[in-house]
């Protein structure tokens, strides 16, 4: 893991001081709210709907057992014992009072983390693949190059002011586990011919009330010449992206507007005129960078014991088979952590399941800990002789619920709860939906299945990529849920479909499971998932089970 230089060090104290003195002069009414406003939401300070909100970065995702521990005594410390994991592998903090965050953000200097740029119209925090650095089917672990896109992009002179904010996202796998085409820019590593690595640029991609896929800019761009070419991209937006409009001010609107050539045209003609600037010193630091990201040192231990617990625990057994993942290493699984109890709020883990994650990572999972852009925890090295002790600790600390990647490991924003932009409760609906499945008791026979969840149509819960999405909108002041299906967020990308008129919070919960029930009947055996029977049929069916009412009184 990358380790702070003296450099990082100075430079977030300086910032944590400075902030200080812009609190005081806050709360002694030296600055107005609106003069305040810009000065905190480049340190991560939102104002929701109940208190301030700080939005700490887990820079792609990474965390090591003491930083986890860290985060723990902020919650305890100084908000109400518990943080929120978000879509962007950050961690929220939903209560923390204004006088308190220069020495939250202190304490979070202590541990080598920030909230710089979690915020403003600028570049926020890179993402990465959460099984980075350990899955089987990886290139090469991206988080070197998510490590050198942070420090370019923090504090840039050049994109402290851009015409909105901007959003990069780096993996290094055949599978696409970071969502890289709903991303301002998506880095996907890929091989040549000759067999090198380098990436495919992906551009103008993004959710939100316009959601548009990423187009492919550069196929095959070599690693040397990452830096300048994302340099040129974000220069040709910072000068293009239209200041007029908020809503069109995102680098999918100044693609879709410009057209894919005339961007491409304008990027190689900047990368050009910058790229002999770059003289190496880039690929050197990356290379420094490199050294640190060294993979663990794996031990070989036999794992009769693994298949022995397997055998004789069913619930070990159901565990393992949904909360695992192929790692690169013989013998190691990848292990998800579920922070998705059935009727528990999406994201939130308290300060004792933190504890325990970290004391996990320490004693079990050689000292890793990852965000993942979907909500959980994961401990990346994990040897299978060691899990059944780790998954007696998990379900010691409410933390070993069986269901990544089914129908209650949902992805759901704060919404009304908290958000105040929010038009609609995201959490509530999210919880019921969980607890509804659990009684019925059928989960692991649907399978795989995404379901995401916005409270409003800035697509916070990446609702247009869940298989099955879910947008609550204010209808004359009632809450309403849309549904859309179909949506991928995978290396086959997909927009859902709106499905029809939307459901009241009443209705809604039964709508979700009257379309999953009737898929089971659709399918062509249990190995067909939900995805694979929407694109194979197509909305048509899917609709008339959501409206049967509408469906007979057109046959009549």
């Amino acid at each position: 893991m990358y380790t702070y230089t003296d450099f990082d060090e100075a430079f977030v104290r300086s910032r944590v001081a400075q902030f200080r003195g812009q609190v005081e002069r806050r709360i002694d009414g030296s600055l107005t709210e609106d003069e305040f406003k810009p000065l905190r939401l480049m340190n991560g300070l939102y104002l929701q709907l109940h208190a301030y909100m700080l939005r700490v970065a887990v820079p792609y995702g990474t965390l090591n057992p003491a930083q986890m521990r860290q985060l723990a005594y902020i919650a305890d410390r100084w908000d109400k014992g518990y943080g929120h994991f978000t879509t962007r592998q950050n961690i929220q903090y939903n209560w923390p009072k204004l006088q308190d965050v220069p020495d939250m953000l202190e304490a979070l200097a202590d541990v080598g983390m920030h909230a710089i740029q979690t915020s403003g119209n600028t570049i926020r925090n890179v993402t990465a693949d959460h099984f980075a650095g350990a899955a089987a089917d990886e290139i090469e672990d991206p988080r070197p190059v998510a490590e050198l896109l942070r420090q370019w992009s923090t504090d840039h002179p050049e994109f402290q002011f851009l015409p909105r904010k901007f959003k990069i996202a780096v993996t290094g796998a055949e599978h696409d586990r970071a969502v890289t085409k709903a991303h301002d820019i998506g880095l996907r590593m890929v091989r040549n011919d000759a067999g090198e690595p380098g990436f495919e640029v992906i551009v103008g991609g993004g959710l939100g009330r316009t959601p548009m896929v990423g187009k492919v800019l550069r196929a095959f761009l070599p690693k040397a010449d990452l830096l300048p070419y994302c340099e040129a991209i974000v220069s040709v937006y910072n000068l293009l992206g239209r200041r007029d409009n908020k809503y069109k001010a995102r680098i999918k609107i100044t693609v879709h507007e410009n057209g894919l050539e005339k961007i491409q045209e304008l990027v190689e003609e900047r990368f050009a005129a910058i790229r002999a600037g770059f003289t190496g010193h880039d690929q050197a630091l990356l290379a420094e960078i490199e050294a640190a990201f060294a993979p663990p040192a794996f031990v070989t231990k036999s794992t009769d014991g693994y298949e022995a617990a397997r055998l004789a625990n069913p619930a070990f057994r159901s565990w393992t088979d949904t909360n695992l993942a192929d790692h690169k290493a013989d013998g190691y699984a990848i292990v998800s952590i579920s922070i998705k109890k059935h009727g528990s709020t999406p994201g939130d883990a308290t300060s004792d399941q933190m504890r325990v994650m970290a004391d996990l990572a320490e004693e079990y999972g050689h000292g890793e800990l990852r965000i993942s852009h979907e909500q959980n925890v994961i401990l990346p090295h994990v040897h299978k002789a060691d899990l059944a002790k780790v998954y007696a600790a998990l379900r010691e600390a409410d933390l070993a619920t069986a269901n990544i990647g089914l129908a209650s490991d949902i992805i759901a924003c704060p919404g009304m709860d908290y958000c105040a932009l929010a038009t609609a409760r995201s959490i509530p609906i999210a919880q019921e939906i969980a607890t509804r499945f659990d009684e019925l008791k059928i989960e692991h026979e649907i399978g795989q299945l995404k379901i995401k969840i916005s409270g409003c149509i800035n697509a916070c819960g990446h609702h247009h990529v869940g298989h099955i999405g879910i947008l609550g909108l204010d209808r004359a002041g009632i809450e309403n849920y849309q549904i859309t299906l179909g949506g991928d967020g995978t290396e086959t990308t997909t927009i859902g479909e709106r499905a029809g008129p939307g459901f009241s919070a009443e209705e809604i919960v039964p709508a979700i499971e009257r379309l999953v029930t009737g898929y089971l009947g659709l399918r062509t055996d249990a190995g067909e998932t939900f995805l694979q029977t929407y694109r194979r049929l197509g909305m048509e069916p899917f609709k008339a089970i959501l409206y049967p009412a509408e469906d007979k009184a057109n046959a009549a």
